[in-house]
């Protein structure tokens, strides 16, 4: 414990007490669930109290924020690209009905699941030839330099 409390001390963290802090901590965060969603989901009742907090602020602050850079349909395709590569049926449900809350499409819904197809095979092909890291990469920026020249030529004609 002392070697635990030092460390934590030394990073500034407040050891708190078993018990009361850790539960107004996440009494704050299902009132504040709620407010935000309208209700406290399950998943979010189940998470351990002692890291609710710090689980919802985490969503909060980048899944459900309007203000960062990707905008809410494109956070919710990369998850429904994620979810479909894990695979987990709860994300896959969430992210699909997000998504097209979000407005994407059915064909946004099939490409981007398509998309997370396409780069798992490649994946499983490149990995499992074992291609050159290095050499992938020299190729890889060539074919994207030659992308950009012919892009540049057609946007000239």
């Amino acid at each position: 414990m002392l070697a635990t409390f030092g460390m934590a001390a030394a990073f500034g963290v407040a050891m708190l007490a078993p018990g009361a802090a850790q539960d107004s901590t996440a009494q704050v965060a299902y009132r504040d669930i709620e407010q935000t969603l309208g209700t406290v989901p399950s998943f979010f009742k189940l998470f351990p109290e002692v890291g609710i907090a710090g689980a919802w602020a985490e969503f909060k602050s980048v899944q459900l924020n309007s203000k960062t850079k990707l905008d809410g349909k494109t956070k919710e395709l990369l998850g429904l690209a994620v979810a479909a590569q894990i695979p987990c049926s709860y994300c896959i449900y969430f992210h699909t009905a997000a998504a097209k809350l979000n407005g994407a499409t059915d064909e946004e819904i099939r490409e981007t699941v398509a998309m997370a197809a396409i780069v798992r095979h490649w994946s499983t092909v490149i990995n499992g030839m074992q291609v050159d890291l290095n050499g992938f990469k020299r190729e890889t920026d060539t074919v994207l330099r030659l992308a950009a020249e012919k892009s540049k030529a057609a946007a000239k004609k």
